[in-house]
């Protein structure tokens, strides 16, 4: 949806589509630790028998092994393209492997004749999976109420001062649309410019933007004229 670009009723594009997807990321794992929690409390009430130990073994393994494989890939891309949505799918992933962890684990304990240990470590993957759903949903709500790294945003407020002309930056204020950073910032200029002159050094204000921060996508760029001296002659 990000790709269709900004319409007449959507003038900053779909990219809070990206946010509405890692609500719904962060809402699913959050239902898979409520649901292995619950399983594991109800096995521990009333333990059930575990047959073909080895095909769930298996099978244990592979989703453990490709799980982890798929996590850390969308994790490291999501970090890369500044992706919060990809990130938390990536932990949801992480999720899934340590589930099948889990049932690897209980394998092991029904083969040495301990069952309960099964969904003793059950109870513990429901404890780190609701640790995982605390950090994604930090992420995602930060981005879903506009706020923004201060790493970022001192990056918006020094990227201007590489250009010559630039006096001051001030009032600098930044968003996330997706996986694009949206930033709004004053800059003060000699008073003694032409509206000429003032658009250029905005030009190369908005080039400084795009070169210093992966993930810039727009800005909106005012002018404001310093305070007159005997300099400025």
């Amino acid at each position: 949806m990000q790709r269709r670009g900004r319409t007449r009723t959507f003038t900053y594009g779909y990219g809070r589509t990206e946010d509405i997807a890692g609500v719904i990321i962060v809402t699913l794992i959050f239902v898979s630790a409520c649901v292995a929690g619950y399983e594991s409390v109800r096995k521990l009430i009333d333990p059930e028998p575990v047959r073909h130990l080895w095909w769930v073994a298996g099978a244990a393994l592979i989703g453990f092994l490709g799980n982890e494989a798929v996590a850390w890939s969308r994790i490291r891309v999501g970090r890369q393209i500044d992706s919060a949505a990809l990130v938390a799918d990536g932990k949801h992933s992480l999720v899934d492997g340590f589930t099948s962890l889990a049932v690897l684990i209980g394998v092991i304990g029904v083969a040495l004749g301990v069952p309960v240990l099964d969904p003793i470590v059950g109870l513990v993957i429901t404890a780190t999976v609701l640790f995982i759903v605390k950090d994604a949903a930090r992420s995602v709500f930060r981005r879903l109420l506009d706020g923004i790294e201060p790493d970022i945003l001192r990056q918006v407020e020094h990227a201007p001062l590489h250009v010559d002309g630039v006096r001051d930056v001030h009032e600098v204020r930044a968003r996330w649309m997706g996986h694009r950073l949206h930033a709004d910032l004053l800059i003060t200029v000699a008073p003694h410019l032409s509206v000429s002159e003032a658009h250029h050094i905005v030009e190369r204000v908005y080039q400084a933007l795009t070169e210093h921060i992966r993930a810039f996508a727009d800005a909106t760029i005012h002018v404001c004229p310093a305070e007159a001296t005997a300099g400025d002659d």
